[in-house]
């Protein structure tokens, strides 16, 4: 069934809002009815946000997670205990364990996990950036926060691999998370709890 709309305005922004994730057609009418509604100052509010996201934010130069500068707050700030780094997957992980308070170390970012199935190989993750980091000293622990799922634990695999030669203990979340729960959904005391009772890998 073809969806008829009565603006070629509204039907273009229907299409732009329907391509995010998790928003189908119905709810990108109802959100692109509900900016309609709103003062043109709010409109253009959000409108503004959205360019000066894509053109003012940046990824940190050490370890990929979002910033306004080359280095984000994280690394920059010299209070991070910069012995131990803790692999994630993307940015909602470090906000994830951010929001627990009970870490205190650097991040890494990898940007995805390892998936043949959907085409992503290591090749295609900050994976050799990691191990830079690592290869030059310092850091004495490495913690793995992916996925409790087949494909973190293949990713948390290869890495070790990669990291096996400098001899630094390699560590991972305390199995508090259920085998498949994604990181972002999992409640920030048990998030907090894994991270006090990690593991060696």
């Amino acid at each position: 069934m073809i969806e008829q709309y009565p603006s070629k305005y509204l039907e273009r922004a229907v299409g732009e809002i329907a391509k995010l994730p998790g928003v189908g057609r119905k709810t990108a009418l109802r959100l692109a009815l509900h900016l309609l509604k709103q003062s043109d100052e709010t409109s253009i509010a959000l409108a503004e946000s959205i360019v000066q996201l894509k053109q003012n934010v940046m990824y940190c130069h050490l370890c990929h997670n979002i910033s306004d500068s080359q280095t984000c707050d994280i690394c920059s700030n010299p209070l991070r205990e910069r012995d131990t780094i803790c692999v994630v997957e993307n940015i909602s992980g470090v906000l994830s364990i951010e929001n627990t308070g009970q870490y205190k170390g650097l991040y890494h970012v990898l940007g995805g996990i390892i998936s043949p199935i959907d085409g992503i190989g290591p090749a295609q993750l900050e994976i050799d950036s990691l191990v830079e980091r690592v290869a030059k000293g310092g850091i004495k622990e490495v913690i793995f926060a992916l996925n409790p799922d087949m494909e973190g634990d293949t990713t948390n695999y290869y890495i070790s691999k990669k990291l096996e030669p400098y001899n630094i203990l390699l560590t991972t979340l305390a199995r508090g998370i259920s085998v498949g729960n994604e990181l972002d959904y999992t409640d920030e005391i048990t998030l907090g709890r894994s991270i006090q009772n990690r593991v060696k890998l």
